[in-house]
C-alpha cells in the first residue's frame, strides 16, 4: 500500500505522455468500423480485443513519437515540458513502455485472427515512418492520416477477417479528416518549424492557405462519409449524424482565424471528439434499430 500512490502517479504521467484522451478520436471510428463489418454488434470477445489492439497500438505509436522527437520537443517552447524532456520519464522506460504496448497490440491481433496479426507490423511501420515525415515533408499529415484510419479498416478485419473495398470510403474519410485537424495543429508550430527545419502544410504555405486546405479536407472527410452511409444503405439515424457532422465542421473552422488562434484547442478536441463519437453513436442506431 506504501508504493500506490508512487505507482498512480507514475501511471498518470505515462497517460499524460500519450495523451490517453485523445483516444476519443480513434476509438469511436473503430468501433464504428466493426458495427459496419458486423451489420450490427459484433461478438463481445472480438470487441475486447479490438479495443485492446487500439490502447495498445496507440499507446505504442504516441510513445515512439515521444522517444524519436524528444529532442525536438526539448528545443520547442511548447512541448519543452513535456514528460521525456522534461525528465520525468527517461528514455529507457519509455522504450519499455512502447514495447509492451506493441506487444500487447501484436497479441490481440493474434487472437483476432490471422490476416489482423500479419498486419500489424505494417501498422507498426506506418507509425515510425510518421515520426520521421516532419524532417523530410509537409505531408506528414497524411502520413498521420493514414495511421489513424487503421481503426476502422483493423476493426472491419477483425470481425471479417477479410479485406473488403466497402470499408475503404470510411478509411479515405478517417485520413482527411486527421490530416485535416492536424493542420490546425500544426498552426501552433509556424515559426518554430521554419526555423528548425521542421515541414508542414503551415510552414509551407502560410497560416490563410493552411487553414483553406484544412477546409478543403474536411469537406472531403464529409463527402466520404455520406458515400459511405450510401455504400452500407444506412438509414436516417445516420443522415442525422451527417447534419451534425456537418454543422460541428463548419462550427470548428469559424474557430480558428488568421489572426486568431486563441480558440484552437477546442477547435481541435472538443470539435474532433464530438465528430467520431457523433458518428458511432448514429451509425450504431442506424444498424440496430
Amino acid at each position: 500500500m506504501i508504493c500506490m500512490p508512487s505507482f498512480l502517479n507514475k501511471f498518470s504521467l505515462y497517460l499524460r505522455m500519450i495523451k490517453f484522451s485523445h483516444s476519443v478520436f480513434a476509438l469511436p471510428f473503430a468501433f464504428t468500423g466493426a458495427l459496419l463489418a458486423a451489420k450490427g454488434l459484433p461478438a463481445w470477445n472480438t470487441v475486447f480485443w479490438i479495443t485492446v489492439a487500439m490502447v495498445g497500438a496507440r499507446s505504442g505509436a504516441m510513445g515512439l513519437n515521444r522517444i524519436i522527437d524528444r529532442s525536438i520537443d526539448a528545443a520547442n517552447p511548447r512541448t519543452k515540458d513535456r514528460e521525456i524532456p522534461a525528465g520525468k520519464i527517461s528514455v529507457r522506460d519509455a522504450v519499455i513502455f512502447t514495447v509492451v504496448s506493441f506487444a500487447l497490440m501484436i497479441y490481440a491481433a493474434g487472437s483476432l485472427n490471422a490476416l489482423c496479426l500479419i498486419l500489424s507490423p505494417v501498422a507498426i511501420a506506418v507509425l515510425f515512418l510518421y515520426s520521421y515525415t516532419k524532417r523530410f515533408t509537409w505531408l506528414s499529415h497524411f502520413v498521420l492520416g493514414v495511421s489513424l484510419s487503421a481503426a476502422p479498416i483493423g476493426a472491419w478485419i477483425a470481425v471479417r477477417g477479410s479485406f473488403d473495398l466497402e470499408i475503404l470510403p470510411l478509411g479515405f474519410a478517417v485520413v482527411f479528416w486527421l490530416a485535416g485537424f492536424d493542420v490546425l495543429y500544426a498552426l501552433q508550430d509556424v515559426e518554430y518549424d521554419k526555423g528548425h527545419g521542421l515541414h508542414s502544410i503551415p510552414q509551407r504555405f502560410g497560416v490563410s492557405k493552411a487553414l483553406f486546405l484544412s477546409r478543403l479536407l474536411h469537406c472531403m472527410t464529409f463527402l466520404l462519409l455520406v458515400f459511405s452511409g450510401i455504400i452500407f444503405s444506412l438509414n436516417f439515424f445516420y443522415w442525422i449524424a451527417m447534419l451534425i457532422t456537418a454543422a460541428l465542421l463548419i462550427y470548428e473552422h469559424s474557430l480558428v482565424k488568421p489572426d486568431d488562434l486563441s480558440k484552437l484547442n477546442m477547435a481541435f478536441f472538443n470539435m474532433n471528439g464530438y465528430i467520431s463519437i457523433t458518428v458511432l453513436a448514429f451509425t450504431a442506431l442506424a444498424l440496430l434499430l
